[in-house]
């Protein structure tokens, strides 16, 4: 089992997100936060959808320079991917209001980058879920952005929110990656990486 094989490491957390953080907690795994870094989150042109939430968790990884022998670092980026372009996060209500209205009765994806990370040894890997959005109307989407605020949310949303009761129609893929840490996955690749 995964909980005895880490008994000599320590998983370190290095994320902002409580979503994140909530997910970890739920698998029983111990773990620490680490405070994140501010980096430059910027990425080379010509990377693939599945590339650059690969690029950025590993460069938020190789940000904290060395490590402890003992421990796992664990970095992710989560992008949401719609008409062959990124969504980032939006910058004010009007902006999360046109970003929903084009989601809005449409499929998008969404890519999670996860870098594993101890010295000498890094594996990365992603998990990626495609999201089908029901009609929503523009009285919905204001309510949601009234009550919610998800200026910090990649996609202008966060999928364990009242949008994603009313407005989900199905997940091809991880839930919990939607969320931004597909815990699955990450269970089942700590165990090969230890």
């Amino acid at each position: 089992m995964l909980r005895e094989k880490l008994k000599k490491h320590t998983l370190v957390l290095a994320s902002r997100s409580p979503r994140r953080m909530k997910l970890l907690q739920e698998t029983g795994i111990p773990f620490r936060l680490a405070i994140p870094l501010d980096i430059d989150e910027r990425y080379p042109e010509g990377l693939s959808k599945f590339e650059i939430p690969l690029y950025l968790a590993e460069l938020k990884s190789n940000a904290y320079g060395e490590i402890p022998d003992s421990e796992i670092l664990i970095t992710a980026d989560t992008i949401v991917w719609f008409e062959n372009h990124q969504i980032g996060k939006p910058v004010d209500a009007d902006d999360a209001f046109r970003i929903l209205s084009s989601l809005s009765g449409a499929m998008h994806e969404v890519i999670t980058g996860v870098c594993l990370r101890k010295n000498f040894q890094t594996r990365t890997f992603y998990s990626h879920s495609e999201v089908y959005f029901t009609k929503i109307s523009d009285e919905e989407i204001w309510h949601y952005i009234e009550k919610c605020k998800p200026f910090d949310k990649a996609g202008a949303y966060g999928i364990q929110e009242w949008i994603g009761y009313i407005g989900i129609e199905r997940i091809n893929g991880s839930y919990f990656n939607v969320m931004g840490l597909p815990v699955q996955k990450l269970y089942r690749e700590l165990e090969v990486f230890i």
